[in-house]
């Protein structure tokens, strides 16, 4: 096996062992949060949902459990392992701030969601606006105590950015209202038992206090247990669905209100994606938030119910499509070995394809050779034969003149010594020909063929050579000057002779003239004579004329093209001048026939003509197109030959020489019979009179419709 086909096949089966290896996904997202609760829960779970629509994508998560430290080891593991984008909810402003700077630094994007940094190294920012949630829970506890009352705030996590957004903005909504009171501003860190413990820490007055606002419903619900005063409201901040959360507790009066801290971590997801693919995003991404209230909290519940329902149908068939993919894979696996173990298989058969092939590759080359030969055997041959047809076919005509049989002994002897060996010569080129390009002798008995046509020819009668020849025009197509003028000589004194030197003159003059007969070499510049042939044949003008190739290649499998391209005889040079007038003969003879016999069956009766034209019409594709077009147009009295002739695609005189061709009357004659023979139908089968039947048939004028009636038929239209 050579070298480069080993190399093919062993890359091959890399390729096929390779689909059995997982690919590394084209994006690698680390999520970095800073602690781990329910509502972390939920923007985990949406991220997690947003990549069934992107396959290519794969979540890393990381909590720091609250922990800086943590935090900012976990954001180093992420670029070491390598990703393609963090996401990141900073614990504290400014102690994780400098690792976020860090991955910044080294290009790779970095979204901040939920909690803002110190620093404006990030690509992105997505989450809701804490200064204003704050300010909102100021603007709604001030509208519930009518302006006056003591309010108790309990903070998140010291040193988040929530925590300082929400109390700054809780403390400018209440500088509005002077008569309200901020008692306290307690220090928690977002759990329930933080709050407790704040209170419980607290050493001033805490009686009497009217509303407690919790940075986050945890701390609220934490609040009204240290606190137990029926007469004091609870508000937070998160707004989560489900059991013991923030809108369960306002539906159940433990929290007067709430404000949804939404997750939305499909937008979180489809923000990566679009910085990911280039496409465009904002830098800020501000979410909306509601606020919760007893009014709204059940519809909210139900909502999220429905959403919960339709996100566990989604895990469902997720779920089922990974086992459907597991289950593909393995099926894969087994068909990836299947197909090694074929292409092994096929391996062997290359290998043994490519032993028949080279065999066959020598085949081709020797075939290939022996093309070659035959074409440069042929091209001698034409150019041998050529002078041959011209020094033998003179010498023949020089035989038959008076002057030559007059001439002494002497000159009677030196001019058959000559003829004699130009015959000799011309059989030696033939055997020698025919045996250099096809390795044997075929003997095709020309002298016998000839004296056959010669002798089947003489007998035609004088009176049919006069009408086939009379008027006959032949056309002869050859790149040879004196081919040409010998053809001339022969054929003048019987026929109208015109030239052309090549294929496409040829083609052109045929076309302008149609004549009734083509002699055309093959071996020609510009247009070779097979080519010409087809073209002859296809044309809807010239497709009925007869086409004699006379050319010098010899072999049977050239004569065998040349009638495949429509030729309707072969004949190979040096020719005999008599061989030559016979085929032309016979060709004319049989095209004389059909129009003799065209207009015998015309002139007939109509009904007992047992080969009418219209048996003849059917045989000829555009005969029938022609009767087919003025049969469906006979009533139109302004139907012409040119009309006609348009419709067929040809001029007038295109058509009418045609027409003589193929049936020997005009196309004027054809049309005016075949309305009187409409006219003789409708007569005898109808009741209509002979003036409407007159018109029926294209007629303007009744009288000459019955005049052409009668010498048409020999009987009135009146007597039927």
């Amino acid at each position: 096996m050579r070298p480069n086909l080993r190399t093919t096949l062993l890359l091959g089966l890399v390729l096929l062992l390779n689909a059995c290896t997982s690919q590394r996904p084209k994006y690698v997202i680390g999520v970095s949060q800073c602690s781990e609760d329910i509502w972390r829960d939920k923007l985990n779970n949406e991220l997690k949902i947003g990549t069934y629509f992107h396959d290519d994508v794969e979540l890393r998560f990381a909590s720091a459990d609250d922990s800086d430290e943590k935090q900012i080891e976990q954001i180093h593991q992420f670029v070491r392992d390598g990703i393609d984008l963090l996401i990141v909810a900073p614990n504290q402003v400014a102690t994780v701030s400098p690792a976020i700077d860090e991955v910044f630094d080294k290009g790779i994007p970095v979204i901040v969601f939920d909690r803002k940094t110190n620093s404006q190294k990030f690509t992105a920012y997505i989450g809701a606006d804490n200064f204003e949630m704050g300010r909102l829970m100021g603007e709604y506890i001030a509208t519930q105590l009518k302006g006056t009352g003591r309010v108790l705030e309990i903070m998140g996590l010291k040193g988040s950015s929530p925590a300082i957004e929400r109390h700054n903005g809780f403390e400018n909504a209440l500088k509005a209202y002077p008569n309200i009171t901020l008692v306290a501003s307690l220090q928690g860190d977002w759990t329930e038992e933080s709050a407790v413990k704040a209170i419980k820490d607290y050493q001033g007055d805490l009686n009497n206090i009217d509303f407690v606002f919790g940075q986050n419903d945890r701390m609220a619900v934490g609040a009204s247990k240290a606190l137990s005063q029926p007469d004091t409201k609870y508000c937070g901040i998160d707004g989560l669905p489900g059991e013991g959360n923030g809108i369960d507790c306002v539906r159940d009066s433990l929290l007067d209100a709430s404000y949804i801290y939404p997750t939305h971590g499909d937008e979180v997801l489809q923000l990566a994606m679009n910085i990911l693919e280039g496409k465009p995003y904002q830098k800020d991404n501000p979410l909306m938030a509601a606020l919760v209230t007893k009014d709204n909290a059940n519809v909210l519940l139900m909502q999220n119910e429905e959403m919960v329902r339709q996100g566990n149908n989604l895990n469902q068939l997720h779920e089922r499509s990974d086992a459907y993919l597991k289950q593909l894979d393995n099926q894969q696996i087994v068909l990836v070995l299947a197909i090694a173990f074929i292409f092994l298989l096929l391996v062997l058969m290359i290998i043994t394809y490519r032993y028949h092939l080279q065999k066959a590759r020598i085949a081709e080359e020797r075939n290939k050779m022996e093309r070659e030969q035959l074409d440069f055997y042929t091209q001698v041959s034409h150019e041998l034969r050529t002078p041959l047809t011209l020094i033998e076919g003179p010498l023949s005509q020089l035989a038959e003149t008076k002057d030559l049989q007059q001439a002494g002994a002497e000159a009677s002897g030196l001019f058959a010594i000559i003829q004699r060996n130009t015959h000799q010569l011309t059989q030696l080129i033939n055997k020698m020909l025919t045996v250099q390009a096809t390795g044997s002798i075929d003997d095709l008995n020309a002298s016998h063929q000839e004296s056959a046509l010669i002798e089947s020819t003489t007998k035609t009668t004088e009176a049919e050579q006069s009408l086939t020849d009379s008027l006959s025009t032949v056309l002869i197509v050859d790149d040879n000057a004196d081919i040409r003028a010998y053809l001339r000589t022969i054929l003048q004194d019987k026929y109208q002779v015109n030239e052309a030197a090549n294929g496409q003159q040829g083609l052109a003059i045929a076309n302008e003239i149609v004549p009734d007969l083509i002699v055309s070499d093959v071996m020609m510049p510009v247009m070779n004579g097979l080519e010409f042939c087809q073209r002859i044949k296809s044309g809807t003008a010239t497709s009925h004329i007869p086409v004699i190739l006379l050319t010098a290649r010899a072999l049977s499998q050239h004569q065998i093209e040349g009638y495949e391209s429509g030729a309707d005889a072969y004949i190979t040079k040096p020719f005999s001048a008599d061989l030559l007038l016979a085929r032309i003969g016979n060709l004319l003879k049989s095209r004389f026939v059909l129009k003799t016999l065209f207009v015998q069956e015309h002139n007939k009766d109509y009904e007992k003509a047992s080969n009418t034209p219209q048996t003849i019409i059917k045989e000829d594709a555009f005969l029938l197109k022609f009767h087919d077009y003025i049969e469906k147009n006979l009533s139109d009295s302004d139907l012409s030959v040119e009309t006609i002739g348009a419709e067929l695609g040809l001029s007038r005189v295109q058509l009418y020489r045609k027409m003589k061709a193929l049936t020997g009357q005009s196309p004027v004659e054809l049309l005016r019979s075949a309305r009187l023979q409409k006219g003789r139908e409708l007569l005898q089968s109808t009741d209509k009179n002979v003036s409407e039947i007159a018109y029926e048939v294209g007629f303007t004028a009744p009288s000459y419709f019955t005049k052409c009636f009668k010498d048409e038929f020999g009987v009135s239209p009146s007597d039927l």
